[in-house]
């Protein structure tokens, strides 16, 4: 299935499903920044890409800045 870009967020309160290299450590959000390269790996974007799709939906999600209640699009 695909999930539609306005729709990907990102969390880290999965205690003990951390990201690889930390596998079978406590989870804790320091190590997202694993979860972004790897998104950002397998959906063809990079980085920056991923981290502001899903820090706009993040704030648009939780209310937290009107200016980006719209979804983003990435073309690339």
């Amino acid at each position: 299935p695909t999930i539609p870009f306005n729709k990907l967020v990102l969390e880290t309160d999965a205690p003990y499903l951390a990201p690889v290299p930390y596998r079978g450590k406590r989870n804790e959000s320091g190590y997202i920044k694993h979860v972004v390269e790897k998104l950002a790996q397998a959906l063809d974007l990079s980085v920056e890409e991923i981290e502001f799709l899903t820090s706009a939906n993040a704030e648009r999600v939780l209310g937290t800045d009107q200016s980006l209640s719209q979804p983003h699009t990435i073309i690339g």
